[in-house]
């Protein structure tokens, strides 16, 4: 130890300190002391974020095991009750509960002292028994103390109905050409093809109502349009003879035709009320039904693997590529798909100018300063306003105020019906837009500062000019950047729905925004989302625990949705990385 530094004995003895040297404080931490290197915080955060991936991963298994198991077909049960009844269902999940007790009070002495030993609780099976047009009820709660036996008969049938969902039975007997058959065999070969030969009518009906007699409609709604087009503007009195002439030539053609299709159609559902199928249900009442009203018929306690697997794929297609029924219980959510797809498709096309050029000015052409200061806290703040309030100024704005105006210019005809001047695809685009447009601004500006300023600097020393600069030098290299804030964008949009509500989502609209009518893309129509889908079916329909299965596989389809439409946009931003990775000065 140094001379100078050393304590002298007397300085030792008084417990005076040495001229330099250091004090030791008495809560200071040791060098050997695990706070030094802040390791408990390190444990700390890394098991924060441990538990959030655990809890997201565990939501998205939840979803997935949910969503993909929906349309696997189960075995229906006939259950004979202790009091001699008898119910048949799918069995779809079992739980404990807790009696009353009322309930217990019914009960005989042994299965009451029973569920005593047990705390008071019992278990209970909930069962899927359909047939709501006889029962008012989809589903039935059965507590394992009133299960007698249980079996499952191979002549089961589940018949999924275009109408009051599905039916739980046996097949009695069916009619053919007005001609009754009686058998109980489900895998009768005249039932089979009497089947496919109803359902097979049942598509042609809907092809000439949907397709002949729709474009009939349309072509006459159009003439009828285009004669009070001309009546309500400044028009020539021969102008306006010709438009009537028209009108009178074409309104008894397309009427012929209309009345030429109906009576084909009638004459088709005539021949499908000859074909019918007799219903049993478990308690003997009977039920007859048009086999062109039968969607599928499920034998479940009589299936191969195989056939199970293409009950699973055929019903996966329905959802894919059929329409609702039953309040959006049942059937498939194609027009919802499409009309996220897009709607969020058309959000991007409209945020990425907005965003992209706000963001070039603030900080490119813009003198920083107060205001630019003050703008920039305006941005950062709308990306707190809760999104209905972006709903109630799209209604106000987009809808009553511009929408308004362009059916007063374009549409006078079809006022005071709204063509613009109401919700639709566009304004809810638009909406979300606005929504978003600050997510784009700061990614824009996070990614336009990181572009060296050396690059711009060679670039004006060449003789660029400064937009040249920008457009060839900039923003090349900020695309990658701006890529990000265009899939956060697309992410928040696509999951929104309370915007949505106010500026034109509806709960059902089989009619698509394109078809084959000038000018076959209708940007002002209403349209479905996945994200409504789900809270309609969750929230609104007649029975949650019916809607709950399409939930779950409503939600695994939108996060597929948006996660493949984010796979897109990162492989986009990820070529435009490769690009430009070794490009800089």
């Amino acid at each position: 130890m140094n001379d100078v530094d050393a304590p002298t004995r007397a300085q030792t003895e008084a417990g005076i300190p040495a001229q330099g040297a250091r004090q030791r404080r008495p809560d200071a931490i040791r060098p050997d002391d695990l706070r030094a290197e802040g390791e408990p915080w390190t444990w700390l955060l890394g098991g924060a974020l441990a538990l959030g991936i655990v809890m997201v991963l565990g939501l998205l298994l939840l979803v997935a095991w949910n969503g993909a198991t929906t349309f696997w077909p189960r075995p229906i049960e006939v259950v004979t009750l202790t009091d001699g009844s008898r119910i048949a269902g799918e069995p779809v999940r079992s739980q404990a509960f807790r009696p009353g007790p009322q309930i217990i009070a019914e009960l005989p002495p042994g299965i009451r002292a029973r569920i005593a030993a047990d705390g008071g609780i019992a278990d209970r099976t909930l069962y899927r028994t359909g047939n709501y047009d006889l029962y008012g009820d989809d589903f039935r709660w059965v507590p394992d103390f009133q299960r007698s036996a249980a079996e499952r008969p191979g002549d089961m049938v589940l018949i999924e109905r275009l109408e009051w969902g599905v039916f739980v039975g046996r097949i009695v007997g069916f009619t053919h050409d007005g001609e009754r058959t009686t058998t109980g065999d489900p895998r009768n070969p005249a039932l089979e093809a009497a089947y496919r030969a109803a359902r097979a009518r049942w598509a042609e009906i809907r092809r000439i109502e949907r397709g002949e007699i729709g474009t009939v409609n349309h072509h006459l709604e159009a003439e009828r349009l285009r004669l009070r087009r001309v009546l309500l503007g400044d028009h020539p009195p021969a102008e306006r003879e010709a438009a009537e002439r028209r009108f009178a030539a074409e309104e008894p053609r397309l009427t012929a035709a209309y009345q030429r299709l109906a009576a084909a159609a009638q004459r088709l559902r005539a021949e499908n009320a000859r074909d019918t199928i007799i219903l049993q249900e478990i308690g003997g009442r009977e039920v007859t039904l048009p086999l062109s009203a039968v969607v599928r018929l499920v034998r479940a306690n009589d299936m191969t693997l195989t056939e199970k697997i293409g009950v699973y794929l055929s019903r996966w297609w329905e959802f894919l590529s059929e329409e609702p029924r039953e309040a959006n219980t049942e059937g498939g959510i194609l027009p919802a798909i499409f009309g996220t797809a897009a709607m969020t498709l058309l959000l991007v096309i409209a945020v990425a100018p907005f965003g992209v050029v706000t963001a070039l000015y603030l900080r490119e052409y813009a003198r920083q300063g107060r205001i630019t200061a003050f703008v920039r806290i305006s941005v950062n703040n709308l990306a707190g306003v809760p999104s209905i309030v972006y709903g109630v100024f799209g209604l106000g704005f987009f809808a009553y105020i511009v929408g308004a105006s362009i059916d007063r210019l374009f549409f006078p005809e079809k006022l005071p019906s709204p063509t613009f001047g109401t919700g639709g695809l566009l304004w809810a685009s638009l909406t979300l837009a606005l929504l978003t447009v600050p997510v784009v601004i700061v990614a824009t500006e996070e990614a336009l500062a990181a572009v060296p300023r050396s690059m711009r600097e060679g670039s004006l020393a060449c003789g660029a000019s400064k937009w040249q600069t920008i457009r060839n030098i900039v923003l090349p290299r900020a695309m990658p950047g701006i890529m990000t804030g265009l899939i956060l964008a697309m992410a928040r949009g696509a999951g929104e729905v309370a915007p949505l509500m106010l500026v034109g989502v509806v709960k059902l609209a089989p009619e698509l925004p394109i078809d084959g009518f000038f000018p076959f893309v209708h940007l002002e129509r209403s349209f479905m989302h996945l994200g409504f889908h789900i809270y309609d079916v969750g929230f609104q329909s007649r029975n949650s625990e019916a809607g709950k299965p399409m939930v779950f596989v409503t939600t695994l389809l939108l996060l597929a949705l948006i996660f493949l439409m984010n796979i897109g946009a990162i492989l986009v931003r990820n070529r435009l990385k490769r690009r430009f990775q070794g490009s800089q000065f």
